[in-house]
């Protein structure tokens, strides 16, 4: 440390005391880096996940008194926060009325997002929100712009609040039917949550999901609505209902509607045909309800968890088949899980842009930005290796068939829920396995690899073409 005399003063005849000029000679020392962006949903999903975990370990949370086991809890913590509906035991008969409503709270936790759940607390207690929280609110909410983001939560969290309050009231002319007082407004309540957040939870009894509302449109056209309206994204919604038109909606609205739409009613057709003879699951139906049941299973893989037939006796055509809507998903900065509508039409587009000869990737007269087109190119390679990963390691720890593990991998990494019936019998290291493959699949593959990095490094040399062949 170096020390000066100065401080002259600026009027003639009048002397002041000099004041002393330190100057650290000392080498700078690093600031400890404050995690941001990526790495900071990691951060705070990882604590939402051991949080719930020990608030479902108390007696009080059983349905028995007892603690439950770690890993069982940390199981339904892990799958409620990433909003799978994977369970290991029965959520309406394990777990107690204060069990369930930690679950429903860890469920509406991750369906809006721990970044947006922390925004909401800051903004409660009136602090203000930083640049950097509200660079990782954006990543959060797969938005592009900051400015105007915080003003964007405040609309997601109200508009999300009153749709379930919605589905709630409508669920309940039902269950009020069926069950008794208070009963009938929690189930309400629990499902429409559930529903809109694409978690998959479920507290009926008996461990059938919907099976027993198969032949009740109300309450599964009141589920497939609320899935669509979760999975679909603020964003999209509120795009849809400035312009009221498909053609004057933003491009990736445009994409979001349209890759929706086609998958809805691919899912249909393919599960309508390919059950239409099986007595397990749609032949006993009548024709209307075969119909219903078959838009029903082609919504909730997108990614919801219900299921109104029996999913361990659909045909392996059709299971496999629904592996693939699992892993799409839906819309970016949504409740739901997978790559994203969004990037498979990105894809999509890039690959018809190709057959036609296009230099650049179009789609719906506007051109794609490169960059937009390798980071879908990204995820699904990223996804793909790690789905693929996880179903080789489930094949050596799991004694269940092929189909079923591969099921199981594609449910957990779309945080589906969806399930042939082995997520209890799973091992130890295969509910592990599944852990992680849920955690991973809600943060998005292409997020976990920015967080491991910490930094994108900017890029300014290019080097000389070549081409490889392709084909």
């Amino acid at each position: 440390m170096l020390q000066f005399w100065g401080g002259r003063s600026a009027r003639k005849g009048v002397r002041r005391r000099p004041q002393p000029i330190r100057i650290d000679l000392n080498p700078l020392r690093p600031r400890v880096a404050r995690p941001q962006g990526p790495i900071l949903l990691v951060y705070g999903f990882g604590a939402l996940i051991i949080v719930g975990a020990l608030l479902l370990m108390l007696p009080y949370s059983t349905a028995t008194g007892q603690p439950a086991p770690f890993l069982t809890a940390l199981f339904t913590a892990t799958s409620a926060v990433c909003v799978t509906g994977l369970a290991v035991v029965n959520t309406g008969t394990y777990w107690s009325t204060f069990g369930q409503i930690v679950i429903l709270l860890l469920v509406q936790a991750g369906g809006l997002g721990f970044m947006s759940m922390s925004t909401i607390m800051l903004l409660l207690v009136g602090r203000r929100i930083t640049l950097g929280e509200r660079m990782a609110l954006r990543e959060a909410l797969g938005e592009y712009a900051v400015g105007g983001i915080v003003r964007l939560l405040r609309r997601i969290a109200l508009t999300s609040f009153v749709i379930e309050a919605v589905g709630a009231a409508i669920l309940y002319i039902q269950f009020s039917r069926d069950f008794p007082g208070a009963e009938g407004v929690w189930k309400a309540v629990f499902h429409s949550v559930s529903a809109f957040n694409n978690a998959g939870f479920d507290i009926l009894s008996g461990n059938t999901s919907f099976l027993v509302y198969n032949n009740n449109l109300m309450v599964l056209g009141t589920l497939a609505v609320l899935i669509i309206l979760g999975s679909v994204s603020y964003t999209v919604i509120a795009d849809f209902i400035k312009t009221r038109t498909l053609g004057r909606l933003s491009l990736d609205s445009r994409m979001v509607v349209t890759v929706n739409i086609f998958l809805w009613l691919l899912g249909a057709v393919v599960i309508l045909l390919a059950e239409f003879t099986n007595e397990s699951t749609l032949a006993s139906l009548p024709p209307g309800l075969k119909l219903a049941n078959a838009l029903f299973q082609s919504v909730v893989p997108r990614t919801a968890g219900f299921a109104s037939v029996d999913v361990g006796k659909l045909h392996d055509f059709t299971l496999f088949f629904t592996c693939g809507l699992m892993f799409i998903g839906g819309a970016s900065g949504s409740t739901a899980g997978g790559i994203k509508v969004n990037t498979m039409g990105v894809l999509l587009s890039a690959v018809w842009s190709a057959m036609r000869g296009r230099s650049h990737v179009e789609a719906f007269g506007r051109e794609l930005p490169e960059d937009v087109v390798s980071r879908a190119l990204a995820v699904v390679v990223l996804s793909l290796g790690l789905v693929f990963s996880t179903i080789l390691l489930l094949s050596l720890t799991e004694s269940h068939t092929f189909i079923q593990v591969l099921f199981e991998a594609f449910s957990a990494f779309g945080t589906v829920g969806l399930s042939t019936g082995i997520t209890p019998d799973l091992s130890i290291l295969g509910r592990l396995i599944i852990i992680g493959m849920m955690f991973v699949g809600r943060l998005g593959p292409l997020t976990l690899a920015l967080s491991l990095a910490q930094r994108e490094e900017a890029r300014h040399i290019r080097f000389a073409q070549e081409r490889i062949k392709i084909g």
